[in-house]
């Protein structure tokens, strides 16, 4: 590989490198400087027929977290309930909230 080729190679690699996160933070409905607090224990519930749990979590609204109490959804065949959860990169912080994903 000569030179031009390596540079090429490089520099494509650091672009690809810097819009990843960027990308990233994209797929969250919230994104902020600090975390949220703790999380509130909550019992689960024993299962009932049709349904499935969303536990509680953290949200972010109006300027401030605020816990969104669990809950029963009802089931839809071909989808998983992903519960919402807080996940840290580069030191912000993203919010995914609860939603149905396909199988």
């Amino acid at each position: 590989m000569n030179l031009r080729n390596t540079l090429t190679a490089s520099a494509l690699a650091a672009a690809l490198a810097i819009a990843a996160p960027a990308q990233a933070a994209t797929d969250y409905a919230v994104t902020l400087n600090i975390g949220p607090p703790a999380v509130v224990y909550e019992p689960v519930p024993q299962p009932r027929v049709g349904y499935v749990w969303a536990p509680g979590y953290w949200d972010y609204s109006y300027k401030k977290h605020v816990w969104r109490k669990g809950h029963w959804e009802r089931e839809r065949h071909g989808q998983r309930y992903v519960a919402g959860e807080w996940h840290e990169y580069n030191g912000r912080w993203g919010l995914s909230r609860g939603h149905w994903a396909t199988n």
